[in-house]
């Protein structure tokens, strides 16, 4: 039997006259979305997003308050556009609108959480490195991406291909939202841990300026989830074009050290200190104008707080919904935090670490 959902993938590509394509799944992520590689009898291959409805909790509307966004729920704390498709379409079209490389719509149906988007390939990032890909000039690729997203400053408004989406900013909620994952959920994870009331309050003093450094420098457009898994090479094509992009619906305006954390305190492969230090700099010279020695300190500060909150999300994948290969995953982000503390660290950090967390069940299972 056909369910409803298959039911409403085959109208909607009828409708976009691709109902004879040939449909081959692709893997899935963490997320609530699938996608399928679509051949059509004539023409590229392109790819069907499927992201159903009201699965997950709802986006903050522009305006609210905190209370109302608690009352929503997660993805209102944290901003988070619960894999809205009008949140992709739109910022596909920012994106392009500056000459990078984000997928084309071909047809969207934002009230189905349906589209059709251009096939930008396989050769991601975390593929390519894998099989002894040079790294150099794919970090050279997505540093330039980045120089370019922060030449000037976003719309609050990204309308695209009918759709029109709001770039809310990375505020003081939401950076409380990401960095409280780690207290609430490692401890579910490993049960010996406890996080009583004094170290959840200086949990709180230690991050409270750092998320005002972070809310008060939320002025470029922040991709939000810019790591190798979510990069692709595009050799034929010039300049910052180079690098397809992908999984960028949770687009906010944010500080601009946010997406250079996410792509060098990458989860899922370990980024050398040098490359880190190879992109800082590249970085740095495309943006003459940055104050650097004050932008390294927010980098090593939120991308500490980032490293918390992706170490929160994988205590949670593991604890709650029972996907225990994101475990794997944690040592390497307790590497990354090491080195975030090394140089401009939030103040205290280290100590209340050392307190409640011990070294061994931070690098358990390394090799």
């Amino acid at each position: 039997m056909t369910s409803d959902r298959e039911a409403r993938r085959r109208a909607f590509l009828q409708s976009a006259g691709l109902g004879a394509a040939r449909r081959e799944p692709l893997a899935g992520d963490a997320s609530t979305r699938r996608y399928e590689r679509l051949y059509p009898a004539t023409g590229p291959s392109l790819i069907l997003m499927d992201q159903p409805p009201a699965v997950e909790s709802q986006p903050c509307p522009p305006g609210a308050s905190d209370a109302e966004r608690a009352a929503l729920g997660y993805n209102a704390l944290a901003r988070l556009a619960a894999g809205r498709v009008d949140a992709f379409v739109a910022c596909a079209g920012y994106l392009r609108s500056r000459g990078l490389s984000a997928p084309e719509v071909i047809a969207s149906a934002p009230g189905e959480g349906l589209a059709v988007l251009e096939d930008l390939g396989d050769d991601l990032y975390a593929r390519l490195l894998e099989t002894g890909g040079e790294e150099a000039p794919l970090y050279d690729g997505a540093i330039d991406v980045l120089a370019r997203l922060h030449e000037a400053p976003p719309p609050a408004m990204l309308s695209a291909d009918g759709s029109d989406w709001p770039l809310l900013s990375y505020d003081e909620l939401a950076l409380k939202t990401a960095g409280d994952l780690f207290i609430e959920w490692l401890p579910r994870l490993r049960p010996e841990l406890s996080f009583g009331a004094d170290a959840a309050a200086e949990w709180e003093a230690i991050w409270a300026p750092v998320r005002s450094r972070g809310a008060a420098g939320a002025d470029v457009f922040c991709h939000r989830d810019f790591h190798a898994e979510n990069l692709i090479w595009l050799p034929d094509r010039q300049g910052p074009a180079r690098v397809g992009l992908l999984d960028f619906q949770d687009a906010l305006r944010a500080h601009p050290a946010w997406d250079l954390s996410m792509l060098l305190h990458d989860a899922r492969r370990d980024v050398s200190d040098e490359c880190e230090q190879a992109a800082l700099k590249r970085y740095l010279a495309a943006r003459p104008a940055v104050d650097a020695d004050a932008f390294i300190a927010d980098f090593h500060a939120l991308g500490a707080l980032n490293v918390a909150r992706i170490l929160g999300i994988f205590s949670r994948l593991v604890a709650r919904d029972g996907k225990p290969r994101y475990g794997a995953f944690m040592p390497r982000l307790w590497g990354y935090l090491d080195r975030c503390l090394s140089d401009h660290p939030p103040a205290g950090l280290a100590a209340w670490l050392a307190r409640h967390v011990p070294v061994e069940i931070r690098f358990e299972g390394r090799t």
